[in-house]
């Protein structure tokens, strides 16, 4: 399943009604994250952790290899996939480079000009 996109905002991600069910397990998890003993948890054993969650097999891949893109696509909220990436290191403009094809320095560069161009 792919992100849904506005046809009037192409590659605008839509997080709706059917995503937020499609991803609310998910999304529980990354907020759980908010707490050291949560983040401890994790970090001891994240396919354990995703289990305790009820993580589809695909949301569990997609969390255990980092696929920012394919949690996005399976109903992650970007707010709530940004608590897993703080935990790697990971910055907010990182996760716009990485949604929008862009790497991190250039995704910072566009959004210091006024925003993105290409679209």
């Amino acid at each position: 399943m792919s992100s849904q996109s506005r046809p009037d905002l192409p590659g605008t991600y839509v997080f709706d009604g059917p995503t937020s069910l499609r991803g609310h397990n998910m999304n529980k998890l990354f907020m759980s994250l908010r707490t050291e003993n949560a983040r401890t948890q994790f970090r001891a054993d994240e396919a354990g952790y995703c289990r305790a969650f009820g993580l589809s097999e695909a949301q569990t891949s997609a969390v255990l290899g980092r696929d920012w893109q394919s949690m996005l696509d399976l109903g992650g909220s970007i707010f709530y996939i940004y608590k897993l990436a703080m935990m790697d290191g990971l910055s907010m403009q990182y996760l716009g480079g990485v949604f929008t094809g862009m790497s991190e320095a250039d995704f910072k560069a566009a959004m210091l000009a006024g925003g993105r161009t290409d679209v």
